[in-house]
Order: structure tokens, then sequence, then C-alpha cells
């Protein structure tokens, strides 16, 4: 059973810490392929890797440290941050240009309601939140106070609209989930036209 509910949760902006997102510059370039983009340069894979846990090196499920010997592949809503924040280019196969507005066609082919969950998306990020798909979890994003290798994922968010309904048998469930991992369930309510996030976080006791 619940034991409180946090109407607004805090995702407070005193975690956002210093990285290295300035050494990333536009040089990076990114290759678009379906839905995936891959990082080539080994350099680069790294310095994007290291500036923020952007992305997975290919074929490494759990990198630990920068030292690692295969190309980055970076979700597409990493990559769609990254062009946006103007740390990425990326390019077809064919070395021809993506726009910023191809690759949010391509987002928005990918992801049900695109704008709210990349709303949460960049508001945790911007924070300085590691943000990583939360597929696994049953929910959209599993999110990080320092990075995976480094801490456990603290948050598991489900991204709602307002006109969104949940049930009490939802919030029990994805609540004894969230326990069963030891980590917190939070819903993250978007409001796009306001550019705002609300958060609203449970802590679960047994009864």
């Amino acid at each position: 059973m619940p034991r409180s509910i946090r109407f607004v949760y805090h995702f407070g902006s005193e975690h956002v810490r210093e990285n290295k997102m300035a050494e990333a510059g536009s040089s990076i370039t990114g290759i678009l392929v379906e839905n995936r983009i891959f990082i080539q340069s080994l350099t680069d894979s790294r310095l994007l890797f290291g500036s923020g846990y952007y992305g997975k090196p290919m074929g490494i499920p759990k990198p630990k440290g920068l030292d690692f010997e295969s190309p980055l592949v970076l979700d597409l809503i990493e990559g769609y941050y990254l062009v946006q924040k103007g740390k990425l280019k990326l390019v077809q196969p064919d070395s021809s240009p993506v726009s910023l507005k191809v690759i949010k066609a391509v987002c928005e082919k990918q992801y049900a309601d695109f704008e709210s969950k990349y709303l949460v998306f960049q508001n945790l990020r911007d924070k300085g939140y590691v943000v990583s798909p939360g597929i696994k979890f049953g929910c959209d994003f599993a999110v990080y106070e320092q990075g995976p290798g480094i801490d456990h994922a603290p948050y598991l968010v489900q991204v709602l609209r307002q006109s969104d309904e949940m049930t009490a048998t939802n919030i029990v469930l994805a609540g004894r989930l969230a326990t069963t991992v030891k980590k917190q369930f939070i819903i993250a309510i978007p409001k796009v036209r306001e550019k705002r996030v609300d958060y609203v976080g449970f802590d679960w006791w047994r009864a």
C-alpha cells in the first residue's frame, strides 16, 4: 500500500554537475541506420559516453569506464537531444546530412507520443541526470543520479499525459515492481505547451 504520495516530486536543479559536454563539439558525427545512431570514431565514442553516459558501446551491455574498443550506439531520443544541443551531426550511411526535422520525424514513428516523452527526457538530462530506456522495468525511463556502473538507477519514470488514466491497480503493480528492484516509482506529467514537467513520486511500505 502507498505510504505517501509526493504530489510534486523534485528532480532538483541542484543535481546539475559539471560535465564534459563542452568538449564534445559539433564535430562529432553519427550515422543514422533505421532506429539507431552509430558513432564510428572510438575517440568520439569515448568522449560522448564519458560526458554523460550517452549510448552504449556495441556488444558491451554493462561497460565500465572508457576503455572499450567498439563503436557507440545511441538511442534515437539521445541523438535528437544531442543534435538539438549542437553536440552531434547526423548523416545517412551514404554521408548525406540528416536534418533535425528528419530525425524528429523518425523519432515520432518510433516513440508513441514522442513530444511528451522527449520533454521529460530533456528535462531530466538538462538537470544532470542520466536517462536510459526503462523497457526492462516496464516503464519509459530508468534514471541514474551518477551513471550505469557507478550507481544503480534509483528511479523508474512513467510518462503520462494529464488526460491519461491510471488505475489504483496500475499504481500498485508499478509500485510492487519498483520496490522489488529497490527503486522509486515516479510519474512524469509533461505540460508540452508550457514546456514544464511535474513529477509525482510514491513511497511504499508493507502493511
